[in-house]
């Protein structure tokens, strides 16, 4: 083969390395902007039961899937599913041995008691059992931590995989934590001196610990290579959230 063969051969490589970073970065362009969508959808159009979460979930996988990522690659390959229950479980007792720290303080009680949670018990477990697991952590973990994750694993390196997925979860609950410091009585409690900077710092706060919650969860789903590590710490810390909060509620009643 001639040094003119070998050039043009390395050219052609190069622009097939070309063509496939730019279909993979086109690839994460569409399930970001499918995100933006429908956080926006979530918070301001009229919601009727929890159907929107599992068919965006759905269709998300069937978008990775037709551009041809692997269920392994979506952090669902069944080889590694005994790893994700053992990291998962793991996680979720993690979780409550901190929450069971916590509601036994005084000082930190008050974090736990939330209007939005203030149920009673067949509420709580409505909510912690079916509305969270369906509506926030199913299509949460499918956004972040399977096809984005999937989809960015593709262009970027895995460590910027885990902070570029993180940053935008964290940017997912920006709409939510819009009347947190209403709701939340400890987060009330704190920015209650805060004055006109309440809202910015309440937003600010919020991104920036969700953001570590996804860093979190982003790494029990690269150390476990499945989805359901991450998703057993997510559900812990929401559904957990509620249950430790009805009986933050009982405490002070």
């Amino acid at each position: 083969m001639s040094v003119t063969d070998v050039s043009e051969l390395s050219g052609d490589l190069s622009r097939a390395r070309d063509r496939v970073r730019r279909a993979a970065v086109l690839g994460t362009g569409v399930v970001v902007a499918a995100l933006v969508l429908l956080n926006l959808t979530e918070h301001y159009l009229p919601r009727d039961g929890l159907w929107i979460a599992p068919v965006a979930a759905l269709a998300l996988l069937g978008f990775a899937r037709y551009r041809g990522l692997t269920w392994a690659q979506l952090g669902l390959g069944r080889d590694r599913l005994r790893s994700g229950l053992l990291w998962g479980g793991g996680a979720i007792a993690v979780v409550a041995g901190i929450y069971l720290a916590g509601i036994l303080l005084p000082l930190s009680r008050p974090a736990f008691l939330d209007s939005r949670y203030h149920l009673g018990l067949s509420g709580a477990l409505l909510t912690a059992f079916v509305i969270i697991p369906v509506g926030t952590v199913l299509i949460e973990e499918v956004a972040f931590r399977s096809v984005l994750w999937g989809m960015l694993s593709r262009h970027m390196k895995v460590w910027r995989v885990l902070i570029t997925s993180s940053l935008l979860f964290g940017l997912w609950h920006v709409l939510p934590s819009l009347h947190l410091d209403s709701a939340n009585r400890g987060v009330n409690d704190v920015m209650s001196h805060a004055g006109t900077a309440a809202g910015v710092i309440t937003i600010a706060a919020t991104v920036a610990f969700t953001a570590l919650g996804g860093v979190v969860a982003g790494e029990l789903r690269r150390r476990s290579g499945s989805l359901l590590a991450s998703a057993g710490m997510h559900w812990a810390t929401n559904a957990l959230g509620v249950l430790f909060g009805v009986l933050a509620w009982k405490l002070i009643g």
